[in-house]
């Protein structure tokens, strides 16, 4: 298959090209800079330049493929500030992938998140966000109505990711937790400790993305969780065994000063199940899990920021 791959370069897309080009498929890459190009190149990829704000060259290159998967997203105004902004983007990216798939029986992959699914319980597959018109909640809808164009002829998915998808290289929330504990001297967990965060390793969730646009039926739900729920405590009491600093709970009205942007996320319960994704493509996580993957080190080699 020809699949068009949007966020190609990032982290999980740069997992996701070389999981597909293994597996014998011809991808052709998103690419906003000279630095994405020549990483996607050097991958074995093509390169079409642009960004999710250009639609006529989204348009265009879902046309010419077998299949597109959407792994692109704002996030640097998104967690500075205008999330709407970044989500009504997004929003026009599907929508023109949509319009361009419609009818063509190809599938359409979408990345989407487990997280404020189903506060209290382990969400599962069969479980769908609350739409309130939030900022948050857009891109939610944006995920419905991937699943609402297998009623127009497209193969559509939506492969829903827990909040780390760790690995060698992350910079994402583990690498912050880290940065944040060398930054202050402690490593911190909010109230007890004992809410639990799904994990995935990058290249489980890349394998997870291939199979879906494989295979994935019309209008699936899938769920990129490897573990059901790791302890926020837990891995806490990794990152000050590695930092060599002490582990120590945060009262809820001082998460917000002590880990700044994080403080709004740490503090959620939000475990997820993987038993229908497993049962449907026989998915099989087959990396580290978080805390294994933390006690490797390769979190605490590079100092990160806690910006």
């Amino acid at each position: 298959m020809r699949i068009f791959v949007t966020g190609a370069s990032g982290w999980i897309g740069s997992a996701v090209v070389p999981e597909l080009i293994h597996a014998g498929h011809q991808v052709v890459g998103l690419a906003r800079s000279d630095t994405s190009a020549t990483a996607l190149t050097a991958a074995g990829a093509e390169v079409v330049r642009g960004t999710i704000d250009d639609l006529e060259v989204l348009r265009d290159a879902a046309a010419a493929s077998d299949g597109v998967i959407h792994l692109a997203f704002k996030h640097d105004i998104a967690f500075t500030g205008d999330f709407q902004g970044a989500a009504e983007a997004d929003r026009r990216a599907v929508d023109t992938f949509g319009d361009a798939l419609a009818g063509t029986d190809r599938p359409f992959v979408l990345a989407s998140g487990v997280a404020g699914l189903a506060p209290g319980r382990v969400a599962t597959e069969r479980d769908m966000p609350t739409i309130d018109g939030s900022p948050m909640s857009i891109r939610s809808a944006t995920a419905q109505a991937v699943l609402t164009l297998a009623s127009r002829g497209v193969r559509s998915s939506v492969v829903r990711l827990s909040p780390t998808c760790h690995g060698d290289g992350d910079n994402g929330f583990m690498a912050t937790l880290v940065a944040i504990a060398r930054a202050k001297g402690v490593s911190g967990y909010i109230g007890d400790g004992a809410n639990h965060w799904p994990a995935v390793h990058r290249r489980d969730a890349a394998r997870l993305f291939r199979l879906a646009v494989e295979k994935a039926p019309a209008g699936s739900v899938l769920h990129g969780v490897a573990e059901e729920g790791v302890a926020i405590r837990d891995i806490a009491e990794v990152i000050g065994r590695h930092l060599d600093v002490p582990v120590t709970s945060v009262a809820s009205e001082a998460a917000a000063e002590h880990f700044t942007w994080l403080g709004a996320f740490l503090g959620l319960d939000m475990p997820a199940s993987n038993t229908l994704t497993r049962e449907l493509l026989d998915w099989q996580p087959t990396h580290p899990g978080l805390l294994e993957d933390l006690d490797k080190g390769h979190y605490f080699h590079t100092p990160a920021t806690a910006a």
